[in-house]
């Protein structure tokens, strides 16, 4: 008798495999999305794969060589630095991003960068070349080795890599790329699976870097399968703040750190590197600081922003408070507010909270917990905040302000930028940077209250405004 034919039946919209046919698949919840695919059709990646591939033998930890991974800068520092000081020979990364936000402009300008010593490849699956070409014009960017490919044919793209050798390869974008081997339409979770593992080896066995641009969801996540953010190396999402301005982090790098961040102003000739990011997040005004306004000095990666945090009080309607943040967790006001109630006295129930941090920046870090109660209780009272001094610490549920790292960088990073003084925590190391920072100019607390009395001028007062509830 004959051998039955083995299917398997696979999610179109997350790749979720069964062995019969369902009408809803249980990982993503859609409706009549499986597919039938032959149980053979999973082994035609393996009949390409070299001998060597299936007869590697293990080794001993002990026994393997290690040499340090070299990296390939891209000419953008911004860049390197969300990387972990460029790109590492054969590794992968995938760069997702909001349609139109500059995902395209950002590769062709680092190609452009590296086109002089290192050669490219740049797949294009959205634009004709002559499209690609004008862009590059508006740009500026040169193409002394930087090849164009205007096709998504997965097998037309191995040919060109093979036959150009590249050392940079750039996929815009992955969801365009399609395989005859792979029997789904492009963008399907099967057809990411294989193509981005066919390139992405390839990149890997030759010491090359591969960059991915992927579409998102209207979630901001990555599109397509979660394996598909496990086969790289580095995902990096590229956001727009407020105005022209983008961040550009890391979620996932296994060759540095995902705290990192990048930041670029997009220009009618391309994206701009941010010389001097505290100008960007900071409000210069002729004027008096008005009420619920803080600076503070947070730890983005390895250096320090000066961010303005500001907060708005109203009283509720309908006699039900919400918060409104979407630039510090909704979480973390809540439960700063009610700390200061308990601890200072202010009740904030019967109030609407707003914050917002000025230029968009989005913050999670624990330091921005006292700039974010000085400036509740300074727009909830309408008393104005000292201009000049700058606000870090950690808020405990007790009250008690907890030490923060890097306090030291922190301070001087506030002194060099002009102002006098920054209210903080007691507990640090000196000298942990090396260099000397005029410590005088800390004003260190143990708690709520004493950090109300030092950042206002006038006593800490619980009342509100007049005409407020």
């Amino acid at each position: 008798m004959a051998a039955r034919k083995r299917s398997r039946f696979v999610c179109n919209a997350c790749g979720h495999e069964e062995t019969k046919w369902l009408g809803r698949c249980p990982a993503c919840g859609n409706w009549n999305t499986f597919e039938e695919s032959d149980a053979a059709a999973a082994v035609t990646a393996s009949a390409h794969r070299p001998a060597s591939a299936t007869t590697a033998d293990a080794l001993l930890l002990d026994r393997i060589r290690t040499q340090e991974s070299l990296r390939i800068r891209t000419g953008l520092t911004e860049f390197d630095r969300v990387l972990g000081g460029g790109a590492s020979l054969g590794s992968s990364t995938l760069i997702g991003g909001e349609p139109g936000i500059g995902k395209s402009t950002l590769l062709l300008q680092a190609a452009g960068s590296t086109s002089d010593t290192f050669t490219t490849l740049y797949v294009t699956g959205e634009e004709a070349a002559g499209q690609l070409k004008q862009r590059a014009a508006r740009l500026g960017v040169r193409g002394e080795k930087l090849h164009i490919l205007a096709n998504a044919n997965l097998a037309a793209v191995l040919r060109n890599i093979e036959k150009i050798k590249p050392d940079i390869i750039v996929i815009d974008s992955v969801q365009t790329l399609y395989s005859d081997e792979a029997a789904s339409m492009p963008g399907s979770p099967t057809q990411l699976r294989y193509c981005t593992f066919e390139i992405a080896d390839w990149a890997r066995s030759n010491s090359a870097v591969c960059f991915f641009v992927a579409h998102v969801t209207k979630d901001g996540a990555i599109a397509g399968p979660k394996v598909m953010e496990h086969m790289v190396d580095t995902v990096l999402l590229f956001e727009e703040a407020e105005g022209s301005t983008r961040i550009l982090r890391a979620t996932k790098n296994r060759f540095g750190a995902t705290d990192e961040i990048g930041l670029f102003t997009m220009v009618q000739s391309g994206l701009r590197e941010v010389s001097d990011p505290s100008a960007l997040f900071l409000v210069r005004r002729d004027g008096p600081q008005p009420p619920g306004v803080v600076i503070a000095p947070v730890y983005e990666g390895s250096r320090i922003l000066l961010v303005e945090i500001q907060a708005l009080t109203v009283p509720a309607k309908g006699g039900v408070s919400r918060v409104f943040s979407d630039r510090i967790e909704s979480a973390r006001v809540s439960r700063v507010a009610a700390v200061l109630e308990k601890h200072a006295g202010l009740g904030l129930n019967d109030q609407d909270l707003y914050v917002n941090v000025a230029g968009g920046m989005r913050i999670s870090e624990v330091g921005v917990d006292l700039p974010l109660a000085i400036a509740l209780y300074s727009a909830a009272t309408g008393t104005p905040a000292q201009a000049d001094t700058a606000v870090t610490g950690e808020l405990s549920l007790a009250g008690e302000i907890r030490p923060v790292t890097g306090l030291e960088r922190r301070l001087r990073s506030v002194l060099e930028y002009g102002l006098s003084g920054l209210v903080g925590p007691h507990d640090f190391s000196p000298g942990e940077s090396g260099k000397a920072t005029d410590l005088s100019a800390l004003n260190a607390t143990g708690s709520i209250l004493a950090a109300l009395k030092a950042v206002f001028s006038s006593p800490p007062r619980t009342d509100r405004p007049t005409g407020a509830k």
